[in-house]
């Protein structure tokens, strides 16, 4: 490869440069400490307990078991694929945004807590 610029040469070789420097660690999220609070903080009101959400799509979210079990119309979570887990899809309004999670009047998620979400996703979305 040729650059015109010793810049754009520097540039260019910089993700190369930073890549061994091991800033780029990612901590492993984990469905108890970091996942489970978000859902209970947002979504047990209506997706446990006979709650609306849960009588409508049949998804129940108090355990680990049943989130992962989905609605009665498919699974919720893609382990490996946060953009095309229709969860994610649903809390970031990507589906219908009349279908947005939490649905109503409820205090959406922050984006910090939807990033949790998603990283716990895209490392295979385990039970720990």
């Amino acid at each position: 490869m040729k650059f015109r610029t010793p810049a754009l040469a520097f540039v260019a070789t910089l993700p190369v440069l930073l890549a061994g420097c091991g800033g780029n660690e990612t901590k492993e999220m984990s469905f108890k400490a970091d996942v489970q609070p978000i859902l209970e903080n947002h979504c047990y009101k209506c997706h446990t307990n006979d709650g609306p959400g849960q009588k409508i799509s049949g998804l129940n979210m108090g355990s680990y078991e049943s989130l992962m079990k989905g609605t009665k119309y498919g699974s919720v979570i893609k382990e490996g694929d946060s953009f095309t887990s229709a969860m994610v899809m649903l809390l970031e309004g990507r589906a219908d945004p009349r279908l947005k999670m939490p649905h109503g009047n409820e205090e959406p998620l922050s984006q910090a807590q939807i990033d949790t979400i998603k990283a716990w996703i895209d490392q295979g979305a385990k039970n720990n």
